[in-house]
């Protein structure tokens, strides 16, 4: 069901849509890189899957942190649905090939991907706030941070936030829950700008 507030945002004209396959390809780049840093750079590579809890907690921490990621996701879009952060937001994920089920494969592919690149192997190395910092300058051109103006402050502010979340997340509970944390953020956020998207057809 389209958004009643949410901006009047359209893809730009001429731009072709990103295909499901092009995210899917990116997010196995990132995989494999991710295994070499963790298989090449690290003392005790296997650590980096196991995590601090057993695989039935973090499935079970995994679930509820999700929920409530889902939650504030949604609510946090809901307060902020006219303003220029959202409206870019839309404009940036707008081009992705949101019909069918993509906003799920694409989140899966993202948070499987991303969470084995920073969580997993980058952040052992570099700790949390140095992984955010890469996090955030890797999501520049998605978003197209070109000017520093409040919206794009808030933007960046955003994504820099969710990944000291996650970072946290694994640090603490595990790799499967920063995975499964990481995947109901981009559902719900894909959803989303596919309803505004079609919203302001």
């Amino acid at each position: 069901m389209p958004q009643p507030n949410a901006p009047q945002t359209q893809p730009q004209p001429g731009r072709a849509p990103i295909r499901l396959l092009a995210q899917v390809l990116t997010c196995v780049a990132f995989s494999l890189i991710a295994l070499l840093i963790i298989f090449f750079a690290q003392a005790q590579p296997l650590s980096v899957f196991r995590g601090p809890m057993a695989v039935g907690e973090q499935l079970l921490f995994g679930l509820g942190l999700s929920a409530l990621a889902a939650v504030a996701s949604y609510v946090s879009f809901r307060l902020t649905a006219t303003s220029e952060a959202t409206a870019n937001t839309i404009k940036a994920y707008g081009r992705l090939d949101l019909s069918g089920f993509n906003p799920v494969w694409i989140s899966l592919a993202a948070a499987i991907g991303e969470e084995l690149l920073f969580r997993a192997a980058l952040q052992p190395l570099l700790g949390v706030w140095i992984t955010s910092v890469i996090f955030l300058l890797t999501h520049t051109p998605v978003y197209q941070f070109r000017r520093l103006n409040r919206a794009t402050l808030v933007q960046a502010a955003g994504v820099f936030g969710a990944s000291v979340a996650l970072g946290f997340i694994y640090q603490y509970v595990g790799l499967l829950a920063a995975m499964m944390v990481h995947t109901a953020l981009d559902v719900i956020g894909l959803y989303v700008v596919r309803n505004a998207v079609r919203g302001a057809r």
